[in-house]
């Protein structure tokens, strides 16, 4: 398989090795970008990618499938799972795929003449059939992909921070613009650092222009 060892070299470049997680990445980028009716390479922007970890693993789906966050078909939805959703924009069609539960137990049997488990794995994920490797399920995604792609060149104040929100992130509250940060959904809470080292109290953040 010709296409998938120079993926897997794509994918290891970044990590100066390859591991059983990259394998993982590159069989279920290709299978997954497949199960949607779509080509591995280049799907373009008619693939939108959903990883539910970061990782080795989400190296070896991009360098599978092409995608990235600056084209804006990948996402991440952190659930700690080696799973990942292909979406055809087109049809829209969503396919989530994930590998059997007892994955490493069966590679064991497709490279029984290597005792470590490790490189055991290593060499079955490249040969084992899809149906033997991995699980497929379709999905109705929410938010949609309408809403998860949204539109280009929309843009708009949050009415308490100021800053500029895009793509329709926007939370309307009591007829207010506001960002998820203000609107109590952030990652994040702004401090005031003391003279000492400890935090003093918690601020808003302030009002500021858009940086175009």
């Amino acid at each position: 398989m010709p296409e998938l060892v120079e993926m897997l070299e794509n994918s290891s470049r970044n990590h100066s090795h390859l591991c059983p997680k990259q394998i993982l990445g590159v069989r279920i980028g290709l299978a997954g970008t497949t199960a949607v009716g779509l080509e591995p390479q280049p799907a373009g922007k008619r693939l939108v990618v959903i990883l539910e970890c970061y990782g080795c693993f989400a190296d070896g789906v991009i360098a599978a499938t092409g995608c990235c966050v600056g084209h804006r078909n990948l996402r991440v939805e952190d659930y700690g799972k080696v799973a990942a959703t292909f979406v055809n924009v087109e049809t829209r069609q969503a396919v989530r795929v994930t590998p059997k539960l007892d994955v490493r137990e069966r590679a064991l049997k497709w490279a029984s003449e290597e005792p470590r488990h490790y490189f055991a794995q290593m060499q079955a994920y490249q040969i084992m059939p899809d149906e033997e490797l991995l699980n497929f399920r379709q999905v109705e995604l929410k938010p949609t992909i309408d809403e998860i792609l949204s539109r280009p060149g929309l843009r708009v104040n949050c009415d308490i921070c100021g800053e500029e929100i895009t793509n329709e992130r926007e939370i309307i509250r009591d007829g207010q613009v506001l960002c998820k940060a203000c609107a109590g959904r952030s990652y994040y809470r702004p401090v005031i650092v003391s003279a000492s080292g400890t935090i003093a109290d918690v601020v808003k953040p302030e009002a500021e222009g858009s940086t175009d």
